[in-house]
């Protein structure tokens, strides 16, 4: 892919966020059957960085452990990554 085909699947996919930049679903992205290596390439370049997330808090009760055994190491790929605002122009 080239830059302007990368440029116009990002502008299509991307959503307005709260930082005043945009939005893009990792999920979308790949949906989308475009070259994702290519992609994060240029939305890295253009400092886009993966959102963060919260922690969610532990469950309580009799089986919250359980259910709730994940201790905070398991690594999972970002869902969304933001770009700052101005870097589709």
């Amino acid at each position: 892919m080239d830059d302007a085909e990368i440029s116009a699947l990002v502008t299509r996919l991307a959503r307005p966020h709260a930082s005043g930049g945009v939005v893009i679903e990792r999920a979308a992205i790949l949906a989308e059957g475009a070259d994702f290596s290519a992609v994060m390439e240029w939305i890295i370049a253009r400092g886009g960085k993966p959102e963060t997330t919260l922690s969610v808090a532990p469950r309580r009760g009799l089986h919250g452990s359980r259910l709730n055994d994940s201790s905070g190491t398991e690594s999972r790929p970002p869902l969304r990554f933001v770009l700052p605002a101005g870097a589709l122009v």
